[in-house]
């Protein structure tokens, strides 16, 4: 009895045995079919031949524009009593930046009073030779030599006051530096109290509008042949990290710098916000054509996996195609393929690798 026991419970457990088998084999026999509930979370795109458009990353810095810029120079020796700025302010046309006391402003008063004086006297001397020569008592000869003296009289105040005008000085020693256009202070060499030379060289101020800059960046020898004028430019900084700034490649400097061994190159960028500043780092990705055509899908629709990259070939819900790709590069949401798919084929963009898994587990 037990024997018959023991077959029976050998028969019925390898009956189940049997029976686990087969499951799995049928379910493999069902064709894979894409839901509506997955058709509603995917994303179709059909695949198109492009211009290959590739990036060149670059580094440079922020710098003003040398056409909206003014260095401020003293024009006399003397001692600095005082400075209305600090580096960084805003400053407007004809403000007073600093205060000099000069004795050669102090000169250039006396000039001015005894220009003034020698007028006063040419004229004097002139209507008194005219007098004369009415009554006949001088020749017209003396009337033209006082018109002479009062002529170079009138040039030489005419000239001290131009300086007057031009240097912005008033009565007594001083001497106001004030600002020749609108701008921000970019640059500060002068100091209260301090003795400025008479043949100082260095500038005391730099104002530069920062309403537009440019970016001066860096290209490498054996990258030079791929940059053109024109080309776009994003450029980021590390104060700014998600914003990019737009510009163009307006100028290629024609020669290697010898200390860095790069070409530099000049973007010019509108800064209406005024959030980019002198001197600030910045990364610049230039864009340009290669001027050939290779197709391009999202760059969501390429999936990598076992070292490889695939794309999900969608022809209906019932026959989706795993295709290995061969990539050429990626340029943001696009990315070239030189083998794996061809035009038109539909491909998803979108919840690929849900599908991806489905099929290839």
């Amino acid at each position: 009895m037990k024997l018959n026991y023991y077959l029976a419970f050998i028969c019925l457990g390898l009956l189940g045995l049997n029976a686990c088998k087969e499951k799995p084999k049928d379910e493999a026999d069902q064709p894979f079919v894409l839901s509506d509930t997955m058709m509603k979370r995917c994303e179709f795109t059909k695949v198109r031949l492009q211009d290959v458009k590739t990036q060149l990353k670059l580094f440079g810095k922020v710098e003003a524009d040398n056409n909206k810029m003014a260095h401020v120079y003293p024009i006399t020796g003397g001692i600095v009593a005082s400075i209305n700025v600090e580096l960084g302010d805003h400053v407007t046309e004809g403000q007073l930046l600093a205060i000099v006391r000069s004795s050669e402003v102090a000169d250039f008063q006396r000039q001015l009073l005894n220009a003034r004086a020698d007028v006063a006297l040419s004229e004097k001397n002139l209507q008194v030779a005219k007098d004369l020569f009415a009554g006949k008592l001088n020749s017209e000869k003396e009337v033209l030599a006082s018109q002479k003296e009062l002529e170079k009289a009138n040039a030489e105040l005419n000239r001290i006051t131009e300086v007057y005008s031009i240097y912005h000085l008033k009565q007594g020693s001083e001497y106001r530096i004030t600002a020749p256009i609108s701008g921000f202070i970019i640059s500060k060499d002068i100091t209260q109290n301090e003795e400025l030379r008479s043949d100082r060289v260095e500038e005391v101020f730099t104002i530069a509008q920062i309403s537009e800059v440019w970016v001066l960046a860096n290209v490498n020898e054996s990258n030079i042949s791929k940059v053109e004028l024109d080309y776009e430019a994003d450029v980021q900084t590390l104060s700014y990290p998600d914003k990019i700034f737009k510009g163009k490649v307006d100028k290629i400097f024609n020669v290697i710098d010898p200390t860095t061994k790069a070409m530099k190159i000049l973007i010019k960028i509108k800064n209406p916000d005024l959030l980019l500043k002198p001197e600030m780092n910045a990364t610049v990705n230039l864009k340009f054509s290669e001027k050939r055509k290779l197709v391009a899908v999202p760059s969501s629709a390429v999936l990598f996996d076992k070292n490889k990259y695939w794309v999900m070939v969608y022809k209906n819900r019932n026959n989706i195609e795993t295709r290995l790709v061969e990539v050429y590069h990626q340029m943001g949401n696009i990315t070239y393929i030189t083998k794996g798919v061809n035009e038109y084929d539909n491909v998803i963009s979108k919840n690929g690798l849900l599908i991806y898994d489905a099929l290839n587990d």
